[in-house]
């Protein structure tokens, strides 16, 4: 028992700073995810319920494509690819390459997998939103822009919040994923603190009960905006 609290301790001989900064790396990677992923997603959605079947048939494409491809793959094809990219282009204009961060790389390749998935939780939080609701503003004389924003969306968020906490789940331990990139996550510090002192059971567990934590915390914060949406809804019998 000493010695596990003494691998797990704070300073130069043990590997709670390490497993700390892993926990920070992995938190900022999910809530920086989340307003790109939901900003995109909610674009994908208007794209699907638009009039213009170019608009229709590109953003349905965009959900097949990032919904049918594993996630992993996502990430490799973002961070080498764009390295590639990247790197051609400021050659071209600079006259010298530029390396992809592992962080921005991670990043882009969540947030397009997260849209593609938010784009059917808003598209179905659309649908569920009666048709009565856009003619009720239209007849109140509110433009497209008052209308989603003072009649729909206090309605979208509610309807798509359900489907939307349990994509933040999912996120969140979809970044794991991005130790394989050399990002010093949760899962790849532990890996490292695994190598180095071969106590595999214990870093692991470590790691499998921060992820539990982070999710039960998220569980409880989304209880709270659950019931704050919620407000001034009539009580069913």
């Amino acid at each position: 028992m000493n010695e596990a609290l003494s691998l797990l301790s704070f300073g130069p001989t043990g590997w709670g700073d390490e497993i700390a900064s892993g926990v920070w790396v992995t938190v900022s990677l999910a809530a920086s995810t989340l307003p790109f992923g939901l900003a995109l997603g909610f674009l994908v959605a208007l794209a699907k319920t638009s009039e213009d079947a170019y608009l229709r048939a590109g953003a349905n494409i965009y959900t097949t494509l990032f919904r049918g491809l594993p996630e992993l793959l996502t990430l490799f094809l973002i961070y080498y690819g764009g390295q590639i990219a990247l790197s051609a282009f400021t050659q071209r204009l600079f006259g010298q390459p530029t390396e992809v961060n592992g962080f921005v790389a991670g990043l882009f390749a969540l947030s397009l997998v997260f849209s593609s998935y938010a784009s059917e939780v808003f598209l179905s939080a659309f649908r569920g939103i009666p048709a009565g609701q856009y003619e009720g503003a239209q007849a109140l004389g509110l433009n497209r822009i008052k209308t989603m924003r003072l009649v729909i969306l206090p309605q979208l968020v509610r309807l798509a919040l359900p489907g939307l906490s349990n994509l933040w789940l999912i996120l969140l331990k979809d970044t794991a994923l991005v130790s394989v990139i050399g990002l010093s996550d949760i899962l790849r510090n532990t890996n490292v603190a695994v190598g180095n002192t071969k106590e595999p059971f214990l870093f692991f567990f470590v790691a499998c009960m921060i992820y539990l934590v982070l999710s039960m915390v998220s569980s409880i914060a989304f209880g709270f905006i659950s019931g704050w949406a919620e407000r001034g809804q009539e009580t069913r019998a």
